[in-house]
C-alpha cells in the first residue's frame, strides 16, 4: 500500500516563520520585469540557472526584438537558442519556450489566458511539454499574480532545517500545506517566496551559516 504523505505543520508555524524572515530582511523586490511575458520567459530560462544569466539572455531578447509572443512563434529553433544561450541548455529551453509560447497563443494570448479560472490554468500550464510544477506556479504567482505558493529547493531546506517537514514530502503536498495555512494573499506568497530565497543565499546555504542567521534560535539544525 502506498503511503500518503501530507504536510501539515504546527497551526500558525508558516505564518510565525514569514514574520520572522521578514524582520530580518524586510520587504524584498520580487521578479523583475517589465511585462507577464517577460516574466514567462523568465520562468522558463531560470529553469537550472543563475538569475544573472537569465538577465542577460533577457537583454539579449530585447535587443534582437524576440521578447514578444508573436516575435517567439515566427522566430526560428536556431535564432531563439543562440539568443538565450546564456541561461544555459538554451536548445532544450528554445523547445520549451517555443512550446509555452505555442499553448498561450492556442488560448488567445497571455491577457485572455489570464482571464481563465485558476485551476485550469494550472492544469494547461502543466500540460505543456517541458513546464513541471515549479515553473507553472512561478508563472501563476509572479505573471499572472494568482494565489499559488511556489515550492523550491530552498523551501524545502527551510522547512527541514525547522523541523517543520521531513524531506519527503510531494511538491504537491508542500504547496498545498502553504496555501491551506495562510491567507490566499497574492503580496504575501510573493514576498514569502523572495524572502526565503534571500534568506537561503544569506546563511540557510547548503552549508549553513549558523553563526550570521536570525533564525537560529528557531532553527533545530544548528551547527
Amino acid at each position: 500500500m502506498i503511503k500518503h504523505i501530507t504536510f501539515d505543520p504546527p497551526a500558525d508555524a508558516l505564518l510565525g516563520l514569514y514574520q520572522r524572515l521578514m524582520r530580518r530582511y524586510g520587504t524584498q523586490p520580487w521578479w523583475p520585469a517589465e511585462s507577464a511575458f517577460e516574466v514567462i520567459v523568465g520562468a522558463v530560462l531560470t529553469q537550472n540557472a543563475a538569475w544573472s544569466n537569465v538577465e542577460q539572455a533577457i537583454d539579449v531578447l530585447k535587443a534582437e526584438d524576440l521578447l514578444s509572443l508573436p516575435a517567439v512563434l515566427d522566430s526560428d529553433q536556431q535564432r531563439l537558442a543562440a539568443a538565450i544561450r546564456p541561461s544555459g541548455y538554451f536548445n532544450v529551453k528554445a523547445k520549451r519556450l517555443r512550446n509555452l509560447c505555442l499553448f498561450l497563443a492556442e488560448q488567445g494570448g497571455v491577457e485572455e489566458f489570464a482571464q481563465q479560472p485558476l485551476a485550469r490554468q494550472r492544469e494547461g500550464l502543466l500540460g505543456v511539454n517541458g513546464v513541471g510544477p515549479e515553473t507553472a506556479d512561478d508563472i501563476l504567482l509572479y505573471a499572472l499574480d494568482r494565489p499559488v505558493f511556489v515550492i523550491d529547493t530552498y523551501t524545502r531546506r527551510l522547512l527541514q532545517r525547522h523541523d517543520l517537514a521531513n524531506g519527503d514530502e510531494s511538491y504537491e503536498d508542500l504547496r498545498a500545506g502553504f496555501e491551506q495555512a495562510l491567507p490566499a494573499d497574492v503580496s504575501m506568497f510573493q514576498q514569502y517566496h523572495a524572502l526565503i530565497v534571500t534568506h537561503a543565499k544569506a546563511a540557510c546555504r547548503k552549508k549553513p551559516l549558523c553563526d550570521a542567521c536570525a533564525l537560529a534560535p528557531d532553527c533545530a539544525r544548528v551547527i
